[in-house]
């Protein structure tokens, strides 16, 4: 049984900061959340940990990323993609994902759980895509992991556009790996997921949702990335993405759409009547060129609304910044996304977002994910400042100490087991590896 005690305690973003409380850690969860003098008079045996000038905060929850896109970061091109569909066809799909084996996904995954863990990420959603790399990309991705202790939903992106055989032992890979995740227990599950409606059919998306209400899990897809794909449903079914999906019958609360940029008002009218959990990824919508999605009325709508590095950026710190920032500029509007409301979606909405229960707040009876971050900030901070002074000027190399289910991953800054120079070099091997395809 440990006590962690810190200047300042976050229970969730819904709660004012706590100054001079600790939590009780007996486990896997919070066992106790008070103030620090109660909780040493009432476990005089326990041992303490004492973070000082801190703040102790729930663990961040990346709700949508791919951990083997950091292979991309640096890739030669000739040229940049023109718009997003140049973006998939002339880039990503045959550059990246085709290129894709075991063993260049497990080198990205274990180099990005371990840069996710470093800024405070202590949950996460992954889609892999990678057609040429199943069967049991999963089953090794899961190795990686566990190895690195961190708390991970994995799916693979289940796609037709190589061929139907190629859709199918998608899904079926998918659905292996659910099942073997729901016997085994443990820090890491799985869900359903396929790509979109342009490399899906419509019997398939229906197959996808069919396997992961009987497995009882939620179903994930890209929606409206860009404008491609809403023309592109408006071309071939007379209707906008989600009015297709809806359509089908497939809208609901086990639904989980990434993305959700390009929506009319309509489409944002099913996401909130139909209970469908939206992802968030700000700063990767600005780098394919996507645009700004409608966060900020999702939010207002009461729409379950996490937030992703989508691979790209993985200091969760400055996807949070991108979140607070972009859309105060789209809306002309200082007071739209307050600091408090991001902090949300990077930790319980989150959680909630990809399904996970008692995951993303510090009260007791919840999963012992935490981080302590240095509080040391330039001005000084208070009840009325913590969350904005956090997303402002705090980023992972002020997040000392990382906790998992009750054990530590990241200590004094430095992650555990981890040769970050091995596991560099590895991942330059394997980048090298998968360039030299691309040339």
């Amino acid at each position: 049984m440990t006590l962690i005690f810190a200047d300042w305690l976050i229970l969730s973003a819904h709660d004012a900061p706590q100054q001079g409380w600790g939590v009780r850690v007996t486990g896997q969860q919070i066992d106790a959340v008070a103030p620090q003098q109660t909780l040493r008079e009432q476990y005089p045996h326990d041992e303490i940990y004492d973070a000082g000038a801190s703040v102790l905060a729930p663990g961040f929850v990346n709700a949508h990323v791919h951990l083997y896109g950091v292979l991309a970061h640096g890739i030669p091109l000739n040229k940049a993609p023109a718009d997003f569909w140049g973006f998939l066809k002339d880039f990503w799909w045959p550059l990246v994902e085709d290129a894709l084996d075991h063993e260049m996904v497990c080198a990205a995954t274990d180099w990005v759980c371990a840069e996710m863990v470093r800024s405070g990420i202590t949950s996460f959603y992954d889609c892999l895509e990678a057609p040429y790399a199943i069967p049991d990309a999963l089953f090794a991705q899961k190795e990686v992991v566990e190895g690195r202790g961190l708390r991970g939903i994995l799916s693979f992106e289940a796609t037709e556009r190589v061929s139907k055989e190629n859709g199918q032992l998608g899904l079926q890979e998918n659905a292996r790996f659910i099942e073997h995740c729901q016997r085994a227990g443990g820090l890491v599950q799985g869900l359903m997921c396929f790509h979109t409606t342009f490399t899906c059919s419509a019997d398939f998306i229906r197959q996808a949702f069919a396997l992961g209400q009987e497995r009882g899990v939620l179903t994930h897809f890209h929606c409206n990335e860009g404008v491609h794909e809403p023309e592109y449903a408006l071309r071939h079914f007379g209707m906008r993405t989600l009015e297709y999906y809806d359509s089908l019958g497939v809208t609901g609360a086990d639904m989980m759409a990434s993305q959700c940029v390009q929506l009319s008002q309509r489409e944002l009218a099913i996401i909130q009547e139909k209970q469908v959990r939206v992802t968030h990824m700000p700063l990767s919508n600005c780098e394919v060129g996507g645009g700004i999605a409608p966060v900020p009325q999702q939010i207002a709508n009461g729409v379950t609304v996490g937030l992703g590095s989508d691979g790209y950026i993985n200091d969760f710190f400055e996807v949070m910044r991108g979140a607070f920032l972009i859309h105060k500029a789209h809306h002309q509007n200082p007071q739209v996304m307050p600091a408090h409301a991001v902090w949300h979606l990077a930790t319980e909405g989150g959680a909630q977002a990809m399904g996970l229960e008692k995951v993303g707040r510090l009260e007791a009876g919840w999963a012992a994910d935490l981080q302590v971050i240095d509080a040391r900030f330039p001005t000084p901070v208070g009840v009325h400042n913590l969350f904005d002074q956090l997303i402002l000027w705090r980023n992972q190399t002020h997040v000392k100490d990382v906790m998992v289910g009750g054990k530590w991953r990241v200590r004094d800054g430095i992650v555990m087991n981890a040769d970050v120079d091995a596991m560099r070099a590895r991942l330059h091997a394997n980048a090298q590896r998968m360039w030299a395809k691309a040339r």
